[in-house]
């Protein structure tokens, strides 16, 4: 039997803040309620609801402003990560979303690592281009060099 929930924040592949969704008992109760992303739906809360659907909505305008700020400081930057190389140019290792993260933090550019969007890790030298989601509606792109190591 599904437990009815408001969102709090925006859960991927659930829901954004502010809507009423049906979850299973289980998520809901340990997942969900424990970390304050969602509350109850009973008939207090969903009157709350509708009183803060303009708080929710003037502060998601808030935060896509901010995004929308970072993304035009971010997509003037660009990034060189050096790597060891071996034959064919290939990486030991790879480049991963948490090396992009402390690259773009060494520009002034504090980015959460979560938000890089990097299909699979980067194991060839070269220029690529990543995309930053810093938020629903805002991503960012950068491009990312990946040269051998002197």
């Amino acid at each position: 039997m599904p437990m009815k929930v408001i969102l709090r924040e925006d859960v991927p592949n659930l829901g954004k803040s502010g809507e009423l969704v049906n979850v299973k008992p289980g998520f809901g109760r340990n997942y969900l309620l424990p970390r304050k992303l969602a509350v109850l739906a009973n008939e207090a809360n969903v009157a709350q609801l509708e009183h803060d659907r303009a708080v929710i909505s003037a502060r998601q305008a808030k935060l896509r402003g901010n995004a929308e700020e970072q993304a035009k400081r971010i997509n003037a930057v660009s990034i060189t990560v050096a790597r060891k190389v071996g034959e064919q140019d290939k990486l030991f290792g790879s480049v991963t979303a948490l090396d992009i993260a402390e690259a773009l933090a060494a520009k002034g550019q504090k980015v959460d690592r979560r938000h890089i969007h990097l299909p699979e890790p980067i194991k060839t030298v070269g220029v690529h281009e990543v995309e930053i989601r810093l938020h629903r509606d805002v991503a960012a792109k950068i491009k990312v060099e990946v040269v051998p190591e002197a």
